[in-house]
């Protein structure tokens, strides 16, 4: 697939178009100090000063040690203080040396030269080149959330309308009369005669997401299954397959790949709008909702999410039996309470998937969300 990045975004221009002029709410349980470790996120010590991290950029403006909260380290120790009313931070860095390593080879590629090139290469007696060492920095500052977490599900799978699979081609036929096919394989696809670019992605139809409420369709997941090159267009056309997930079927769907935005960067906010709706489905093959799971809601662009809006998650309460009232054995239902906090990363037109980022207590598909 092709995707412009988004990436480097301004954090000054987050706060002039965040209208979020709250007062900080400062975590009435938060640390005089902080030491950072290896997996934390920018998120996590936010949420260690600050009752909604959400409001970090407004946490992290006040200091003036503290110039890039995005280049803190593991090791690096964070001071909380109250400083004419303001909460303030500063920062004392991780100084221990690095070990020195004994490296028995002539040649040691330094990052700078890995990423701007290197001219100069040492060479054997008979003329060939010496195979280099690259040396990389152990320490990686800290990010804001877990990319890793989401990484798999930035570009598929696609959520799409209802003629979105059904119209598109379909696998005729596999080469050398194969019953699956696989990377490097020949597949046959009915009806590209005329394709406006060359690359095509093979999807198979997945959960159908529905408005737990009305039980409207709000979409249909194409699961991924292979990525493939145009070799000769026309119908059937034939397609060879570059990467794949699981294996090809005759009757997969075929749909071009489109140019999507991915953001790198994130900045967790509250939509501008009242929002209320529910956790329908789970990614990731797991059965149960926790911390750093993907999950899909059913509200999305129509409704006005966009990437970064966080909402808080409620636990649906549960229906409960009164012995004692005045009707017997009648059924009450308990309050919705509030069991974690989610960020929408990737919205589409009716659902959005989202990053479970505070989970307080078990989360269960058709748990409500809402604006905080």
């Amino acid at each position: 697939m092709a995707f412009r990045i988004l990436s480097g975004l301004l954090l000054s221009l987050f706060i002039s178009t965040h209208a979020y002029a709250d007062e900080l709410q400062i975590n009435p349980s938060h640390p005089d100090q902080y030491t950072v470790v290896h997996g934390d996120t920018l998120w996590d010590i936010s949420g260690k000063f600050l009752q909604h991290p959400t409001q970090w950029p407004e946490l992290w403006r006040f200091n003036s040690q503290i110039h890039n909260p995005h280049l803190i380290y593991p090791g690096d120790t964070i001071y909380f203080a109250m400083v004419n009313g303001r909460p303030q931070l500063s920062l004392s860095r991780n100084e221990q040396p690095t070990a020195e390593l004994n490296i028995q080879s002539p040649c040691v590629l330094k990052e700078e030269e890995f990423k701007h090139g290197r001219t100069k290469f040492p060479v054997s007696a008979d003329g060939k080149l010496m195979p280099c060492i690259r040396e990389s920095n152990l320490n990686q500052a800290i990010k804001l959330i877990p990319n890793d977490k989401i990484d798999q599900f930035l570009t598929t799978p696609r959520v799409v309308g209802a003629n979105g699979l059904n119209a598109s081609p379909y696998v005729l036929e596999l080469a050398g009369e194969h019953l699956v096919a696989g990377i490097g394989d020949k597949i046959y696809v009915r009806a590209i005669t005329a394709p406006k670019n060359s690359t095509f992605t093979v999807y198979r139809t997945g959960q159908t997401y529905k408005n737990p409420e009305t039980g409207e369709i709000l979409g249909y997941e194409a699961q991924f299954v292979a990525e493939t090159t145009l070799q000769q267009a026309g119908d059937p056309a034939t397609l060879v397959v570059t990467k794949a997930k699981s294996e090809i079927r005759m009757g997969d769907r075929v749909m071009p790949n489109l140019e999507e935005d991915i953001t790198l960067n994130y900045f967790p906010r509250p939509p501008a709008k009242k929002i209320n709706g529910n956790i329908i489905s789970i990614q990731g093959g797991v059965s149960q909702i926790g911390l750093y799971d993907t999950v899909v809601i059913d509200k999305g662009i129509r409704d006005g999410l966009q990437v970064g809006h966080e909402l808080d998650i409620l636990r649906k309460g549960r229906m409960v039996m009164d012995r004692f009232g005045p009707i017997k054995n009648s059924m009450v239902k308990l309050p919705d309470e509030k069991a974690g906090i989610l960020m929408v990363f990737r919205p589409f037109e009716r659902v959005s998937y989202a990053l479970v980022m505070k989970a307080g207590q078990a989360i269960h598909i058709l748990d409500k969300v809402q604006t905080p």
